[in-house]
This record gives structure tokens, sequence and C-alpha cells, in this order.
């Protein structure tokens, strides 16, 4: 029984100006790409279940105002405003559970006082 062998494939790596010539590995190839943070995104840091939902979409809210109530390891998480902002989305409701880095509510800011 013949083996077959794998031809290696070398890719071009570039570091600090000098070019090397590497063997990348499945897990390196199919890794998840990182994105810079999204303020505008409110994500769970935690998985939990959704408590309460204190806004709705449309409403403009004040910094440090509490949106939402999450429920992780028997404790409530107060998930607050992080600037003054409008409610364009909410993608969770109560009772509802959500994994870690899960998109609940999309936000954009507001220029100027709320009143």
């Amino acid at each position: 029984m013949a083996d077959k062998k794998e031809e290696i494939q070398y890719e071009s790596l570039i570091v600090q100006g000098a070019k090397y010539e590497t063997t990348l590995t499945n897990k390196f190839r199919n890794r998840k790409v990182w994105q810079p943070h999204n303020p505008n995104l409110i994500v769970s840091f935690i998985p939990g279940t959704i408590i309460d939902v204190m806004v709705k979409t449309g409403q403009k809210v004040k910094a440090g105002e509490t949106i939402l109530v999450l429920e992780a390891m028997k404790m409530h998480n107060n998930v607050l405003m992080p600037f003054d902002g409008e409610i364009v989305k909410i993608n969770v409701k109560n009772d509802e559970i959500v994994p870690k880095n899960h998109v609940m509510i999309e936000i954009k800011p507001i220029q100027g006082r709320i009143k």
C-alpha cells in the first residue's frame, strides 16, 4: 500500500519587514478573525437569562441608566447605557437565555443633552 504524502504548502509571512516562508496549521487557517469592539452594540459578557428589558426601540437613554437586567450565576447584573444614545434595535426578550457575546441591543449615540 503506497503512502500518500501531502504536499507541503509554504506561506509567506512578513514580520517587521522580514519575509519568512512557513507552514500554517488548519487551526490557524480556520481561526475566528479578530474584529475591533463596536461601542454601538451591547453584547452579553457572560451567558445568562434576560430578566427584564427596561427600554423600547426608539427610546432616548442617558449614560449610566439601566437598560436591561441579565441573570448569570444566580446574580442579577444591571447592564448600563455606556453613553447618551437612542435604542435602535432590541434583539432579546424577557426570560430568553443568551450565550456569551450575543448582541442584545443596538444603540446609536446622540450629540447634545437628553431631556
